[in-house]
């Protein structure tokens, strides 16, 4: 008799464990790209535009350059980080309510590892195994979130 009831509470003890593992909503993909091109045009162009107008004196110097793109993607790179590590979000992913956190304690990431992840991210996309893992993940976990240990989540509303 007594064995049955420490088992019951056992059966009942792993499904509560289950539950409570099961905090995160994690983020559709179709949010993810979403939030990825309204960084783009948020972010990534106005830099672009920077450069290839203030920096250099327009198209025809951005196309010879070499070094022009290069400056353009550390500097998204940089900001990336520095949004991910002090909010937890860049613009885009605030639009579509989502947050980057570790995967093991929910917190923000710092901003080294904000800057490896994006990153892996640009080495991610050039795969086709790393743009379509998220399909095939219940997390919905793409290669650099499998890399840098995190998730990309909803903000749940209170």
């Amino acid at each position: 008799m007594r064995f049955r009831n420490i088992k019951k509470k056992n059966k009942n003890n792993k499904q509560d464990t289950l539950r409570n593992k099961q905090k995160y909503i994690y983020a559709r993909f179709t949010d993810r790209i979403k939030a990825f091109i309204t960084d783009m045009f948020m972010i990534y162009m106005p830099i672009m535009y920077f450069i290839t107008y203030i920096v250099l004196s327009g198209k025809d110097d951005l196309q010879g350059s070499q070094i022009a793109p290069l400056m353009a993607v550390g500097s998204y790179a940089i900001i990336y980080a520095l949004l991910l590590a002090k909010f937890g979000q860049t613009p885009g992913k605030k639009a579509y309510d989502l947050k980057v956190v570790d995967d093991k304690t929910g917190e923000y990431i710092n901003f080294f590892r904000a800057l490896f992840r994006y990153i892996v991210f640009l080495f991610t996309m050039t795969t086709i195994l790393g743009a379509f893992l998220p399909f095939y993940r219940k997390d919905k976990k793409a290669l650099h979130d499998l890399v840098c240990n995190t998730l990309v989540v909803k903000v749940k509303e209170d």
